[in-house]
């Protein structure tokens, strides 16, 4: 275990005012305040989320009040432990972007993604934009030893790919499935190369041709610009593409990945016979739909939230045996960027997820 005497020292960049440029906070933890089953872990890396933005730009609420540093989609190495999580000292972990307690009546009826008492990083904690974070050690996920990448790179591994895979094993992809992927930039990117992974045939549009070309790079050759295009037009393409690739016409799983009104009411009229809208992005906007499309198809709609902790071991599996390219589709940033980074980003910015990684003049500020 770490010597008694050692006191990190910590910084983070955090949110103090509403649309105010991010500022630095520094601060010691003795490792003896940790609280039982508590670890500290170094963040190697944290995912810039567009969840982050909300809160940055938009007025979205946090739950814990400013300031409070933002960030949920971590990687990192635990570097100091209460006596009860002993054996954690000295992982390399993902940490889980929704942390549920584990004993209430969600938790013990498959339903711990929503779980009342459930922490999240950067909005009920601080999160993972600074040199170490705090956090229950009940639902790290550990990194192979085997693995020889870089650990920053799977910080996204913590919401935007697990996120669609639990909705992903909700619709049941499953081989020969035909998958739609509405919005496939970010978390709709990996979305489509998870449900490939499943042997679903996949069909991605977008609005964006930076996005569309990202999804020809990952070899994806079904993709489409639905640009000015009437949800009847895009369904009547779809149809035909099924039929000429002896895909089924019936079944199908749609996923709303773009949060965005146009792409969500696109995504339920795309809907058919037997089909499954999973509606995996988010959007403060109403939409006008008619409901009773999923009687009249006997489909079914579900809403998803964040990914059950007890689903990223299959996931990291999965994504370690090559599933998803996190190389292509991930651009490393030092965290003291932060200000530029979230700029570029609220104002349109495409192009790859970021990833937040503690500036190397950061490490071994602790004694």
């Amino acid at each position: 275990m770490q010597a008694v005497q050692d006191v990190f020292q910590i910084k983070g960049w955090e949110l103090a005012e509403v649309g105010a440029p991010p500022r630095m906070r520094s601060w010691t933890l003795d490792p003896s305040d940790l609280s039982p089953g508590e670890v500290l872990v170094e963040v190697a890396g944290c995912g810039v989320c567009h969840t982050d933005l909300g809160f940055h730009y938009d007025g979205v609420r946090t739950k814990h009040p400013l300031p409070l540093i933002l960030g949920h989609e971590i990687s990192g190495r635990v570097v100091a432990v209460s006596q009860s999580a002993a054996p954690w000292l000295d992982k390399s972990v993902v940490i889980p972007a929704v942390l549920p307690c584990g004993e209430c009546e969600d938790c013990n009826s498959n339903r711990s993604n929503v779980c009342r008492s459930q922490m999240m990083p950067g909005n009920d904690i601080d999160g993972g934009f600074a040199s170490h974070i705090r956090v229950p050690s009940r639902w790290l996920v550990p990194i192979p030893e085997s693995y020889g990448g870089e650990i920053a790179l799977l910080s996204v591994v913590a919401d935007a790919v697990s996120t669609p895979w639990q909705a992903i094993l909700r619709a049941e992809v499953s081989e020969g499935d035909v998958a739609v992927i509405v919005g496939c930039g970010g978390v709709g990117g990996y979305c489509a190369q998870l449900a490939r992974s499943q042997g679903a045939h996949v069909t991605c549009l977008d609005v964006s041709p930076a996005s569309l070309l990202s999804m020809r790079e990952l070899g994806f050759e079904q993709v489409r610009d639905v640009s000015g295009e009437s949800s009847r037009e895009i369904r009547f393409w779809l149809r035909q593409l099924a039929s000429s690739e002896g895909w089924g016409g019936s079944g199908w799983k749609i996923f709303e990945c773009s949060g965005n009104p146009s792409g969500q009411t696109l995504a339920f009229d795309l809907i058919g016979p037997s089909g499954t809208l999973a509606v995996v992005g988010f959007t403060m906007d109403k939409v006008s739909i008619r409901l009773s499309n999923l009687m009249a198809h006997d489909a079914k709609a579900f809403g998803n939230w964040g990914c059950q902790p007890e689903l990223y071991p299959q996931l990291l599996d999965r994504v370690l045996s090559g599933a998803v390219d996190l190389s292509a589709t991930t651009e490393m940033r030092k965290l003291s960027e932060i200000e530029d980074v979230f700029d570029s980003i609220h104002q349109g910015a495409g192009g790859k997820r970021v990833i937040l990684v503690p500036d190397e003049s950061w490490k071994g500020e602790w004694r």
